[in-house]
């Protein structure tokens, strides 16, 4: 057999002018859909959360378990949160330090109150494939219409990648309205075009979780 290797990407080491910031937190229980109240809570004790570009939270995710239990997806189930689940932070370099201002602020979402502990610095991924649970989009869109929207911006951004894959819709409660989301997947990419991507993100709304790529199997 003969094996080509299309790059190769052995030397490659992650840059870390974008990073995750993940902090310990004390928060039994949270919404389904926080993201507008958790994006308001930090945004009072980090003003520049949501103007910073490359800025972006990771919405608190509870992972299904093996005995039976479900994640509730409805928006006003609520998750019940383990002590190991962290709240995390996508920052640019520059902005991890002010981020530490959260340290020992208790903050309020939607009734619920968590305690932010310490933080630990995460590099992003090394990986090539990406997985985003919330870009938005056009409600009129059909799933045509979003892969196609999806594949020109990706282009736009000169990313090379052979598969993105379209996933179930989610609807995230904002007091300008409703936003409509679909998850994206998108594979096959160089270790470098991860990692910018996973750097700048797609589409708006990313201090509260939309538009930012993970690992396919993360947080």
């Amino acid at each position: 057999m003969y094996w080509q290797e299309e790059s190769n990407e052995e030397q490659f080491v992650v840059p870390e002018d974008v990073v995750d910031l993940a902090f310990r937190i004390d928060c039994p229980t949270l919404p389904v859909d926080h993201a507008w109240a958790l994006s308001e809570a930090i945004g009072a004790e980090l003003p520049w959360f949501s103007e910073e570009a490359q800025t972006g939270l990771h919405i608190v995710h509870v992972a299904d378990t093996g005995n039976g239990w479900e994640r509730p997806t409805d928006a006003d189930d609520l998750l019940y949160l383990s002590r190991r689940t962290p709240l995390v932070l996508r920052l640019p370099r520059h902005r991890t330090q002010d981020a530490h201002d959260l340290c020992g602020k208790t903050l309020s979402i939607d009734g619920h109150s968590m305690k932010v502990g310490n933080p630990k610095q995460r590099p992003l991924a090394m990986t090539d494939i990406l997985y985003s649970r919330y870009i938005v989009c056009d409600p009129n869109w059909s799933e045509d219409d979003f892969m196609a929207w999806a594949v020109e911006e990706l282009k736009g951004m000169r990313l090379k990648f052979k598969k993105i894959l379209c996933g179930k819709g989610f609807e995230l409660k904002h007091p300008d309205g409703p936003i409509q989301t679909r998850s994206l997947m998108v594979a096959n990419l160089s270790y470098e075009d991860a990692v910018y991507l996973q750097e700048e993100g797609l589409g708006p709304h990313r201090e509260m979780g939309c538009g930012l790529f993970i690992p396919q199997k993360s947080f």
